[in-house]
């Protein structure tokens, strides 16, 4: 078990008495403050946060960090408030401990809200200071090591939460040893019969090959020797989350997947890791392919060593190259940073760089999303596990999750330049924006003033940021565009009433607003022009009680008309039944939640509900439409050689597009086909129409309304 006493004794290696005191001082703390309280093994419970702290010591962390670990369950878990800590031990500590203490006081609808909402917390608190998140995942692993007296219910949830959240965490800020042991403490807690079973596997095939990964290290250490290089050889062992999930997704035996020796070699310099690689490039073919260079172009969490695969002794060999200082970067990752304080690394503040543009990133998303649960699953999108190196054109290397795409691209550069993006050069060729990058691409993005996102977008980023930022667009477009029509559906109603908007008194539409249940005029105009108020109750609301104007509409009067310009963007949409285009007589029905369909006034479903046509809204087309729109038609025909290129001629020279064609062959000698076509308007249709009943095996030709 772990004692204040072997923390000293731990903690004098790398920091003074002095520092070395006050770890010991808060140590005495929070004992005093969780006197009584035990764990669920029977043990006193400061034997956690003891444990919490030698985990932080063993990374080499400050002695604030070490205080915070001591004293991380004293808000949460004794009552004591953040000002007695701040008081006690400095302003650092208690911020770090506030950071990592979980919303107890607050009461959430479900467990995933509160999972959400205190992930969100101690985000913002690691914006302020990153070594939050280093304590909570030294408490998480802790946690992890000692699920076993707990329920399996809960030891299930904390385990999927750790795999989902803390693991990938642990991997982004490059501390990859924290990283393996919460992946396979998870993993054996999820499943722990395959686990045991592959553990197991593993230890057995150790044992059987125990003699050719031998006699590969003696090989590889007597080249070495040959060329007067300094190299430490490890063996690197695979961990057991990482087989079962090759074996799973690859669809391999657990067989295929050992079926390759792993070595690392540390050595001295960059130089010498070059050397090294031309040196086992020597002894062993190298598989093509298979090199990766992750010195000259790091990994995103700040990970470097060069990567080879090599055929020899009918195996084949992974071997990793980096220096001593990278070994310690890849294994502690952020955490080294504070071990590099002292001295001067250049390695060390690159890497809290990349850490600082992470969280950075982080607290943007935050801001544009409405919730904390929409936030989580941002957060877990952007967690990922490989990377993509792409080029801007001035030659900036830019890190992509694996499938980002040049919107994705466009957002990492800055959030005005994708919302802006209207088409992409992938190496100075035009290509689709939905087209993942690959690695070594050189990607230029074409903006155009006024451009906004696309929703479609949706369906294929990959990153975080780009998600919320287009979610957040659309949600701002969306807003707007239910006030601005709700406004006009609410001045139309007032106008059949006669009266005016700006005629009815301030506290009358801040009654009529409350008594919708919204918090303002724009509120509640939005609502109108989601559907989900109707604009004749709410104008009936609005008019001053004994008003000395027309309580009811004026039925002679022609009914005031909303104007359609065909771009109203995403709360007007053109029913699919009818699609009208303009020229037809058109009126809108309002559809809860989701703003206004239009349909044809002769459509089949608007007659069906006649009845009760308030919901319906009396359109009219603007005169300076340019957009086009679609219409269906019906074409019957002879059958005859090349009359398909015929018909498709003739819509060309009607200044049409073809959005889709459909055959339905009626008999031997007459074929029926469907027609959805582009055009700007009825006078447009007809154009088109009549060049189409030119085409002598043309027999009829309608246009489907239903």
């Amino acid at each position: 078990m772990a004692t204040i006493e072997a923390l000293s004794e731990r903690l004098k290696n790398y920091l003074d008495d002095n520092r070395v005191n006050q770890v010991r001082r808060a140590f005495f703390y929070a004992e005093q403050a969780h006197e009584g309280q035990m764990r669920r093994s029977g043990e006193r419970y400061i034997t956690h946060p003891l444990a919490v702290a030698h985990i932080l010591a063993d990374l080499n962390l400050d002695h604030q960090s070490l205080m915070a670990a001591l004293l991380h369950d004293v808000i949460e878990d004794t009552g004591i408030p953040k000002d007695a800590l701040s008081a006690q031990f400095g302003e650092s500590v208690a911020d770090l401990v506030d950071g990592v203490s979980k919303l107890t006081q607050i009461e959430f609808r479900s467990r995933a809200e509160a999972q959400a909402e205190n992930f969100q917390k101690m985000t913002l608190a690691m914006a302020k200071d990153i070594r939050v998140i280093l304590v909570k995942l030294a408490d998480r692993l802790h946690n992890m090591r000692t699920l076993g007296p707990l329920a399996h219910e809960k030891r299930r949830r904390i385990a999927t939460e750790t795999l989902d959240i803390y693991a990938p965490i642990a991997h982004r800020l490059g501390m990859h040893s924290l990283c393996v042991e919460l992946e396979d403490l998870g993993f054996a807690a999820l499943y722990p019969m395959r686990s045991r079973y592959i553990g197991k596997a593993v230890e057995k095939l150790r044992g059987d090959h125990l003699e050719i990964i031998e006699e590969i290290r003696q090989r590889l250490e007597q080249r070495l020797g040959e060329r007067g290089l300094p190299g430490k050889i490890l063996g690197r062992e695979k961990h057991l989350n990482s087989i079962y999930h090759k074996m799973r997704n690859r669809q391999k035996s657990f067989h295929e997947i050992m079926d390759v020796y792993a070595f690392r070699i540390i050595t001295d310099s960059v130089d010498d890791c070059y050397r090294i690689l031309g040196a086992v490039h020597s002894l062993y073919k190298p598989l093509p392919g298979r090199f990766k260079d992750y010195i000259a172009m790091p990994k995103a969490n700040g990970y470097q060593s060069l990567h080879t695969t090599l055929f020899g002794m009918h195996v084949n060999i992974e071997i990793q190259i980096r220096t001593a200082e990278m070994e310690r970067i890849a294994n502690d990752g952020i955490a080294a940073h504070w071990f590099y304080k002292t001295g001067d690394s250049a390695v060390g503040d690159l890497n809290q760089k990349r850490v600082n543009r992470w969280v950075q990133g982080l607290m943007e998303m935050r801001e544009r999303t409405d919730d904390s649960l929409e936030f989580i699953e941002h957060v877990k999108v952007d967690l990922f596990p490989d990377e993509v190196y792409v080029f801007t054109p001035k030659g900036k290397i830019l890190e992509l999750p694996a499938g980002a795409t040049a919107v994705d691209f466009a957002y990492a550069i800055h959030t005005d330049i994708g919302n802006a993006c209207v088409a992409c050069r992938v190496n100075k060729q035009l290509s689709s924006l939905s087209m993942p990058l690959q690695s070594g691409q050189t990607v230029e993005i074409i903006t155009a003033p006024g451009a906004r996102p696309n929703p479609a977008w949706l369906n294929f980023v990959v990153t975080g940021k780009a998600r919320s930022s287009v979610r957040h667009v659309l949600t701002s477009q969306r807003r707007n565009e239910s006030v601005a029509l709700g406004k006009d559906l609410l001045t139309k109603s007032l106008n059949s009433f006669g009266w005016k908007l700006g005629d009815i008194p301030k506290e009358q539409v801040e009654r009529v607003a409350a008594h919708n249940q919204a918090s303002s005029l724009d509120d509640l105009l939005a609502e109108i022009g989601l559907g989900n108020r109707m604009a004749f109750i709410v104008a009936r609301q609005l008019l001053p009680a004994g008003s000395s104007r027309a309580d009811v509409p004026n039925d002679q009067e022609e009914p005031t008309r909303v104007t359609i310009h065909g771009t109203e963007g995403l709360l007007v949409r053109f029913a699919p039944c009818c699609k009208p285009i303009p020229g037809d007589p058109i009126v809108g029905r309002m559809d809860s939640g989701r703003g206004m369909v239009i349909h044809s006034e002769h459509c089949e479903r608007v007659r069906k509900g006649k009845e009760g046509d308030q919901d319906l809204v009396h359109l009219d087309w603007a005169k300076d439409i340019t957009d086009e729109f679609s219409v269906e038609l019906r074409v019957e025909l002879e059958r005859q050689r090349g009359v398909i290129a015929e018909l498709a001629n003739a819509v060309t020279h009607g200044d049409a597009n073809i959005e889709r064609i459909n055959v339905e062959e009626q008999n031997a000698g007459h074929s029926r086909i469907n027609l959805v076509l582009h055009v700007k308007g009825r006078r447009h249709l007809a154009r088109v129409m009549r060049r189409i009943r030119r085409i002598r095996a043309v027999t009829s030709i309608t246009r489907i309304r239903s």
